[in-house]
């Protein structure tokens, strides 16, 4: 692609002409990987886009005026890798300060480059531009102030709007062109301005749109040294933004690189999944060239974090595919696939119902006594407390399996799970097909490995037996290779299996995808999507990730893999066999739980959306978010926003069902939905304030004290 030599008055009309219209995809193949080519934008000395590879950034989180502090928290953030430092600049007097920062850090021999965070103020972004190498301007209150006015904007009303912004903004971009520096258009989800949310509603078009009319301002400058960013703290939203906005700057020819994060994503393993989906799954895309991870931890916390993610994808060659399918639901909204309904014990996979979550008996037959002790724990533990698998999977490799196999349902039957009785599920290999009849009537569904029938001794006959007793079939494909003819190969293997299996009387078919690389699961499930096949298309999918050799590893590319295709709506049921806990089976229930958890995809805690704290933040973000969790963690699907000023703060959490937002320094305003019901609440009292409001809205229950699940 190449910048259009006269991009002004072109730019802008072209906008007018497809404002509010979706392109029909964002990349030329959702089952190949090939990185977005973009252009070169310098931040510094650092380059984003184009053959660099994913950079890393953070942001600080003291107070700008605080000199020293700061220059100490950025040293710590270089010292651990971060490529890019941003520093917010409420003020003026912020934004000069960042000069004295700038001039500290190069004093002690540190050059990395510095972004200025803009927020509601011209002013300081004119005098942080003079300072740094990057400036942050939000296209949602850059010229704008929030105050959900509900207004019809004409055409005519619409286009005098933008006239006025670009009077604000125009000189801001003369002085980044003139100092050679870059700016970053960042869209945040929660802060749209009255303007788009009455034209385009609060939606990822709105944001994308938003971002687009402040780029042809720039590009009627002649200025190009952009990058775009589209953050939400919702995954979805974050990544059908991202995918809009590839597609409308491809129509364009506008090849501006990319800035990626999940904001408000949370703190420790929440925070670390949600991060995961959003970004990696777009990364997976091909779209990213910068990315932070915002957590509500320390910034230094972050940086491991992000280069794991990047480090995945910067090896990572592309790899063509011509896509010859004839249809594919929208990327740029949530669908969930389409599937019939297959019973598992008392639970029902598939069509509408939550995903479920199916948890391993992992370990040899000699392990398997403190097993079955771990399913008597699962089976009588209170759901309040401990998540309960919907069902239990044992491997059954011989005869002497089924003894275990047999203490497993009994068990199993004196307990009861969240919503009915915990199934068990029985998977098999390499044995003959009589054995395969006899496990299948001691359990709830039966998963055969689609290997297990290249054996000679599988017949139409043996099938035929299988379905007379009547359970689930879960016919399931092993893939480790991210090979496309491997994937393929495996999905056609797959396909005809089911119809031989559906032709021979088998009436309840479900398919496993077990994977042991995140892009092997995500390549064999949107090939699954993209096919249509009648045989694969009306069948529950579960989602086996076998990822990781060590906890950190496993939670980051079962987020990846897993997260990424319950977005895109594909998904009835996860089992995660990786090596999450070298101890106990816990770690996996947790993760399995926590990751449709971040992807929406099942509630079954309180969910968090909490801001990473910065210089604007008006009390310990850290210290408050803890606090609140111990005392509202138990509250099963309610949402609670902790934002630490106003900044993103209702807007972000649209969705939750109550919000904590710094209003003044100690003070606090409590929100119930996007309405703010108390302004100016002392801190000191916030807390029982919150939980009072939670107890008239209904949404409280007392805790129980219980042991959680290790």
């Amino acid at each position: 692609m190449t910048i259009q030599s006269n991009p002004g008055s072109l730019a802008i009309a072209e906008l007018a002409t497809r404002r509010g219209t979706l392109p029909s995809r964002y990349v030329a193949s959702r089952i190949g990987f090939s990185r977005r080519v973009t252009r070169e934008v310098m931040v510094g000395g650092v380059g984003v886009g184009l053959t660099n590879p994913i950079r890393v950034q953070s942001m600080t989180t003291t107070d700008t005026l605080d000199t020293e502090g700061t220059v100490a928290q950025a040293l710590r953030l270089v010292s651990v890798g971060c490529e890019i430092v941003r520093i917010t600049a409420p003020t003026v007097e912020d934004a000069r300060n960042i000069g004295r920062i700038r001039d500290q850090l190069h004093g002690r021999g540190c050059m990395v480059p510095l972004v200025a965070d803009i927020h509601f103020n011209p002013a300081a972004a004119m005098e942080a531009a003079l300072h740094v190498e990057k400036v942050r301007i939000n296209p949602g209150n850059f010229a704008d102030s929030k105050r959900f006015a509900v207004r019809e904007y004409s055409d005519t009303d619409y286009d005098g709007e933008l006239e006025r912004i670009e009077q604000r903004f125009a000189p801001l971009v003369e002085r980044c062109q003139s100092r050679g520096i870059s700016m970053r258009i960042g869209t945040n989800h929660g802060s749209l301005s009255d303007r788009i949310m009455n034209r385009f509603g609060d939606t990822p078009l709105g944001m994308v749109e938003s971002a687009l009319e402040f780029a042809a301002i720039c590009r009627k400058y002649g200025y190009h040294d952009l990058i775009f960013s589209m953050k939400a703290s919702n995954p979805k939203v974050m990544i059908h933004a991202y995918r809009l906005l590839a597609a409308r700057l491809d129509e364009m020819g506008w090849n501006y690189p990319f800035h990626l994060g999940v904001t408000e994503a949370g703190n420790g393993q929440d925070g670390r999944i949600k991060s995961a989906i959003g970004i990696g799954s777009l990364l997976d895309d091909g779209i990213g060239d910068t990315i932070r991870v915002s957590l509500t931890e320390d910034p230094e916390a972050e940086v491991p974090v992000a280069f794991a993610l990047a480090r995945l994808f910067d090896q990572k060659l592309d790899v063509l595919h011509v896509d010859n399918s004839l249809s594919e639901k929208s990327p740029f909204t949530y669908e969930r696939r389409q599937s019939s309904v297959v019973a598992l014990g008392d639970h029902r996979v598939g069509g509408t119902s939550p995903a479920l979550v199916i948890h391993p008996l992992i370990g040899d037959l000699a392990s398997y006594p403190d097993a079955v002790a771990h399913v008597h724990d699962l089976a009588h533990s209170d759901p309040n407390i401990t998540p309960q698998p919907d069902a239990i999977s044992v491997d059954v490799r011989d005869a002497s399996g089924l003894d275990v196999l047999s203490r497993v349902v009994e068990t199993v039957a004196h307990g009861s799970g969240s919503n009915g009785s915990i199934a068990v599920v029985a998977r098999i290999s390499n044995v003959s097909p009589q054995f395969a009849v006899e496990v299948s009537a001691r359990v709830d569904a039966l998963i055969i490995p689609v290997s297990e029938f290249e054996r000679g001794d599988w017949s139409d006959q043996t099938i035929e037996l299988l379905a007379s007793t009547g359970r689930p079939l879960i016919l399931e494909i092993s893939v480790s290779q991210e090979n496309p003819d491997v994937m393929q190969n495996a999905v056609m293997t797959l396909g005809s299996r089911l119809q031989w299996a559906s032709a021979r009387g088998c009436r309840d078919l479900a398919i496993s995808i077990r994977a042991h690389t995140f892009g092997a699961l995500v390549g064999v499930g949107r090939r699954l999507e993209r096919l249509g096949v009648a045989s694969i298309a009306a069948y529950p999918v579960l989602l086996v990730c076998e990822f990781g050799s060590d906890p950190d590893d496993a939670l980051l590319l079962t987020s990846v893999g897993a997260g990424s295709l319950l977005c895109d709506g594909i998904g009835d049921a996860i089992e995660v066999r990786g090596a999450v806990d070298h101890v106990s089976n816990g770690g996996r229930l947790r993760l399995a739980f926590n990751v449709l958890q971040g992807a929406g995809a099942r509630i079954t805690k309180t969910e968090y959306v909490a801001c990473p704290s910065c210089g604007r933040t008006l009390f310990d973000l850290q210290e408050t978010t803890t606090r609140i969790q111990s005392q509202t963690g138990h509250l099963k699907g309610v949402k609670i926003a902790i934002m630490g000023c106003i900044v993103n703060g209702p807007g972000e959490m649209a969705d939750a069902d109550f919000g904590y937002v710094g209003g003044a320094p100690g003070k606090v305003n409590l929100y119930v939905g996007k309405e703010c019901v108390e302004k100016g609440v002392p801190q000191s009292d916030a807390d029982r304030r919150l939980i009072t409001l939670i107890r008239q809205h209904g949404r409280w229950v007392d805790r129980v004290d219980a042991a959680p699940l290790h």
